[in-house]
């Protein structure tokens, strides 16, 4: 080659290299994520789902290279949230921790949806599996399941129990209840689990079904816990029994949390947090302090957790129907 036309042509790919870093084009994709992570919880502080993601917070910051920012955004059976992610997600370090009732539920309570969660957002991962108990205030009489329900014949109407809001599985679970075992008593939807069990203790309502971070009320005597609504009972509170053995019905309520992304997110990078992020649910000290709050932590890929969602709604949706549950 031509000694001049060797300098002119390295000058020029010098000159090209030089103008595509001016422009911020690179050969290699920037590293993900550049910057802090938003994790929208769409429930309040002290809920279920707020302690569960907490406790993984530390861990996935570190796995991740970047701190995790918790933003609690409760209400409308988590469509607050949602939206709040679907609409303001576009930086691409946003994510959301929700109930999965946000697909299976919520299109068929609310008249108009917010947003399209199946279009609109995307799966992540499955956050952890968790069985719902039936709670009361320490004053009401009962104290198993059957005299429960013979006090609620012999009241009808008086009781009031209260859930995470219109359609969440705490609201769906109680009325699935009422149902099977025959009874009547007034739903109090609240802005997350965390509210209505407070009033429970203070018995300004009757009960609740709800998860397992109750379990150092109950034994500090706050509340009484009657049974478990699920297909079994819960390995780490195996004295209560479920609500079928009971004799009361097939009341299989179980609350799964799941991580979302905005649809737009790059299937990479949602690989990724779910990859990290199966990695902490495995690993036995975060199993343990799962089972202290009655949760269990499951691995899934992003289609899994689609394959379970769509299961739920076959579930939940007749029981929607049949009660007539609507938004507020």
């Amino acid at each position: 080659m031509n000694p001049a036309h060797h300098a002119l042509t390295r000058r020029h790919l010098l000159s090209l290299a030089a103008g595509l870093a001016a422009s911020g084009v690179s050969a290699q994709p920037a590293p993900w994520p550049s910057r802090p992570l938003r994790m929208v919880v769409a429930f309040p502080p002290g809920g279920l789902a707020d302690v569960l993601i907490r406790l993984l917070v530390p861990q996935l910051s570190e796995a991740l290279g970047q701190p995790v920012v918790i933003d609690n955004r409760g209400g409308a059976s988590g469509n607050v949230a949602a939206v709040e992610v679907a609409r303001n997600g576009g930086d691409g370090h946003t994510l959301l921790v929700n109930v999965t009732t946000l697909e299976s539920v919520n299109p068929l309570m609310f008249e108009r949806m917010p947003l399209d969660p199946s279009k609109d957002l995307q799966h992540v991962a499955l956050l952890a599996n968790t069985q719902l108990f039936l709670v009361t205030r320490p004053t009401l009489a009962p104290s198993t399941l059957a005299e429960f329900v013979a006090y609620a014949r012999a009241n009808p109407g008086k009781l009031s129990y209260g859930s995470a809001g219109n359609g969440t599985t705490p609201h769906v679970g109680g009325e699935l209840f009422k149902q099977t075992a025959g009874i009547f008593a007034t739903h109090i939807p609240y802005r997350g689990m965390a509210p209505a069990i407070q009033d429970v203790m203070a018995g300004q309502i009757d009960y609740a079904f709800v998860p397992g971070t109750v379990f150092p009320s109950v034994k500090a005597g706050k509340l009484k816990l009657l049974a478990v609504a699920s297909s079994q009972r819960a390995s780490y509170y195996p004295n209560a029994p479920t609500v079928e053995e009971s004799g009361f019905g097939k009341v299989y309520v179980d609350t799964p949390f799941a991580v979302y992304a905005p649809a737009a997110m790059p299937a990479v990078n949602v690989a990724r947090v779910n990859r990290e992020l199966n990695k902490l649910l495995m690993l036995p000290a975060v199993k343990a302090r799962f089972a202290d709050v009655g949760a269990e932590p499951v691995a899934l890929s992003p289609a899994e957790v689609a394959k379970m969602v769509k299961a739920e709604s076959a579930l939940f949706g007749p029981i929607v129907k049949a009660r007539g549950i609507k938004s507020d």
